[in-house]
């Protein structure tokens, strides 16, 4: 993956209680990583998944995540770390990301999250919206 793929970053430093013994981020702390700007990613478009989820009773569910390791991230480093819907599908996204050193072009990490649209009575998969189709595509424009 390269930068270049990326409209959206979200800014990080990493944090001493984000390393292991080795000294290299904790693996968990990627998926948190991945999150904030997946949350991030949406503020930036304007859409407000929280409060959305409140009204509607519908809000999405993490049903799978990947991540790539392939170059270790260290304490005090400045990152930026990317985030694009690759896909949508009738219930589901799919999230590219990635992080990079601040200004860097090598992805040191790449990861996929993928969200499924799930009504929160019934827990089973409805269309998403076009509402939200269209703010994505406002900016993903390999989707329109």
């Amino acid at each position: 993956m390269s930068r270049e793929q990326f409209w959206f970053f979200h800014p990080f430093r990493v944090r001493y209680s984000e390393i292991d013994g080795q000294g290299v981020v904790f693996n968990a702390h990627y998926l948190t990583y991945f999150d904030t700007t997946i949350t991030e990613y949406f503020r930036a478009l304007g859409y407000d998944q929280y409060a959305d989820a409140k009204t509607s009773g519908i809000d999405f569910h993490v049903v799978k995540s990947l991540i790539e390791y392939k170059a270790p991230v260290l304490f005090d480093w400045e990152l930026d770390v990317g985030a694009r819907v690759a896909r949508i599908g009738n219930s589901s996204l799919t999230f590219e990301l990635a992080i990079f050193l601040k200004g860097g072009t090598d992805a040191l990490v790449t990861g996929e999250v993928v969200w499924v649209y799930t009504d929160q009575r019934t827990h089973r998969p409805v269309p998403i919206t076009k509402s939200i189709r269209d703010s994505i595509a406002t900016r993903e424009l390999h989707l329109a």
